[in-house]
């Protein structure tokens, strides 16, 4: 399957993609997609329904996150060894994790927002996994057990809030609007082989990213695994796993960051597309 949330901003609505590429909407059966969808038994009685007798969802509408109520968003650094490279960092031995915001989600397509004060904002195409099911020290064998399913994800990041102003990466990585996914949750059925997927980023039309998860340090089921050993993971959860090489902080022979204006084109296979545009910072209030 294919779930989705559709609407305008706080009022999204449960759909799913039908093999036609059309949205099918879920009203009649769900709430919403949360935490409780997305786990085995909420996964299985939407695999039951007939999608060609769901309601057609008409016009193109805006998308929202795949799920509501994410729990934690945690991220990988520095898992591809090229990665690394271009970062001038040392390739780790064992995964670096930080934290994004949950504030700063936001629908595949909406603008990233540049903040106050940006001097380096920058991308990062990623796969994303969505946790099916209470997770604590899980096995590496047993570790897809808790996968419900995969996301694309654009780990936007100001790079000298993460760098250059001290010791945490967080400062970087969780503004306003700096995580965008979507645009669907697609079930591990539908995917296959994590470790066999492509995955690119335009900037302007131009091909900044080009990779394959295959070359990832640490696999989807060793991220799992591992991360679990330091806290509980449950469903809901968002484990984003790092990204391939082409980010602007690595661009030679002068970095290139984000600026108003500017157009993200990114995309994984089996997991869809996203458009960004990014805009100048503006007081958002109650928007977030």
């Amino acid at each position: 399957m294919k779930l989705l949330r559709y609407g305008l901003p706080k009022r999204e609505k449960p759909g799913l993609l039908d093999s036609d590429g059309a949205i099918r909407d879920l009203s009649a059966h769900i709430g919403d997609i949360s935490a409780e969808t997305v786990t085995p038994k909420g996964l299985a009685r939407l695999a039951a329904l007939k999608s060609d007798e769901l309601p057609l969802v008409s016009g193109n509408p805006r998308l929202g996150v795949p799920v509501r109520g994410i729990g934690k968003f945690i991220a990988i650094g520095l898992n591809y060894a090229d990665h690394a490279q271009e970062a001038k960092l040392p390739i780790p031995t064992e995964p670096p994790m930080f934290t994004k915001a949950i504030s700063c989600l936001s629908g595949p397509n909406d603008d990233v927002m540049l903040p106050k004060d940006s001097l380096k904002s920058d991308w990062e195409v990623e796969l994303g996994i969505v946790i099916g099911r209470t997770t604590r020290y899980v096995s590496e064998e047993r570790a897809l057990d808790s996968v419900a399913g995969y996301v694309l994800a654009n780990d936007v990041s100001e790079r000298a809030f993460q760098l250059e102003r001290g010791t945490q990466w967080d400062k970087g990585k969780g503004c306003d609007t700096f995580g965008p996914v979507g645009p669907w949750l697609v079930t591990p059925d539908e995917v296959g082989d994590p470790q066999a997927l492509e995955m690119f980023l335009n900037l302007n039309g131009r091909r900044m990213q080009s990779g394959n998860t295959r070359k990832m340090i640490f696999p989807v089921r060793q991220l799992i695994a591992y991360v679990s050993r330091f806290m509980t993971l449950y469903a809901g959860d968002l484990l984003i796993t790092g990204t391939p090489p082409g980010v602007g902080l690595g661009h030679k022979p002068d970095p290139v960051f984000l600026k108003p204006g500017d157009e993200m084109h990114l995309g994984i296979d089996r997991l869809g597309e996203q458009r960004q545009k990014v805009i100048a910072w503006r007081d958002l209030g109650d928007e977030v």
